[in-house]
């Protein structure tokens, strides 16, 4: 990707990150919420099936980032993440290997949340004059920008 491609990019995921800042925000209040947050994260703890609840929490989230640059493809990486926490329905046996059926569920929407979180973080994004923060340079990395 040349520069110029990089700038314009950078430039509506900015434009973008502003226009739906209020939308995002709300989001991000819904999955951090007892329920939408702290409850999933016991419900993997405490070995019940309402863990996978995070699961369509990080559907959610994933459509929303998407949304910001719909012509632009994720982070392989993030999408692989994506796919293997997503999609699920528990099943008895779930129970007896519980660990690798429910950590993807979890790992998936922490990795979904935390680019949410930066998303609202950076809805005004950074001054280029600056030292990058990480957060922001994340986020080109989610949109293949960086």
């Amino acid at each position: 990707m040349n520069t110029a491609e990089r700038d314009r990019l950078e430039g509506c995921l900015r434009t973008n990150l502003q226009a739906k800042a209020e939308e995002l925000q709300q989001l991000l209040a819904s999955v951090s919420d007892h329920r939408g947050y702290e409850d999933g994260v016991y419900r993997f703890y405490h070995q019940s099936f309402k863990v996978f609840r995070l699961g369509h929490s990080t559907e959610k989230i994933t459509a929303a980032l998407q949304a910001l640059l719909p012509d632009q493809r994720l982070n392989e990486w993030f999408l692989q993440i994506i796919g293997n926490g997503t999609g699920k329905q528990f099943t008895p046996e779930d129970n007896d290997r519980w660990l690798e059926a429910t950590r993807p569920i979890v790992e998936a929407f922490f990795h979904a949340r935390f680019f949410l979180e930066m998303a609202c973080r950076y809805s005004e994004p950074p001054p280029k004059d600056q030292p990058m923060p990480s957060g922001w340079a994340a986020l080109l990395y989610l949109y293949n920008i960086r």
